[in-house]
């Protein structure tokens, strides 16, 4: 049952929604691809204008909730980022690092499954106003769950990032 003496959440993506990733495709065209290189080059990614005045917006009326495929060894560099583009603060769902409670593996499980399996339990006790996000397959099988839907289409497209992001389980 949801409680509507909350405000309800605005859930933000991160990479290529907030966060210009562009930059950093390189580490993800080698083989094989660059992942700590990949990660600790997040910290410089400019801001996409519309992502940011869409959280901007969304704050006004909701808690802001970032839902990323980050992992989790990523936090600190990601706190940092969202303040310092004057974002608002909010709970940053992200993946479990490997290790070896995780059998060494983290989750590797396709962003669409780890966001919805996230949305769901948020929404189990708050409404969801809104999701925004820039994967086509996390936003059609928000969308199949009922969940109203904003697709991030202002940043470039990398097939890569979507590769790594539906079958490596990545980000």
């Amino acid at each position: 049952m949801t409680d509507s003496s909350k405000r309800p959440l605005a859930v933000f993506d991160l990479d290529n929604t907030l966060a210009d990733t562009a930059h950093r495709q390189r580490f993800l065209e080698s083989k094989p691809r660059d992942w700590d290189g990949f990660f600790a080059a997040a910290p410089q990614d400019p801001p996409i204008a519309e992502g940011i005045a869409l959280v901007l917006q969304s704050a006004r009326e909701c808690e802001v909730v970032y839902l990323t495929g980050r992992p989790e060894r990523c936090r600190r560099d990601t706190l940092d980022w969202l303040a310092a583009q004057g974002l608002p603060e909010g709970r940053v769902y992200m993946r479990r690092d490997a290790g070896r409670e995780g059998g060494g593996r983290g989750d590797r499980r396709p962003a669409r499954r780890t966001k919805l399996e996230i949305l769901g339990r948020l929404a189990r006790t708050r409404e969801i106003r809104v999701l925004v996000d820039d994967d086509e397959l996390v936003c059609e099988d928000a969308e199949r769950a009922g969940f109203p839907v904003v697709r991030a289409r202002w940043a470039a497209q990398s097939a890569e990032l979507k590769v790594a992001q539906e079958r490596e389980g990545r980000t």
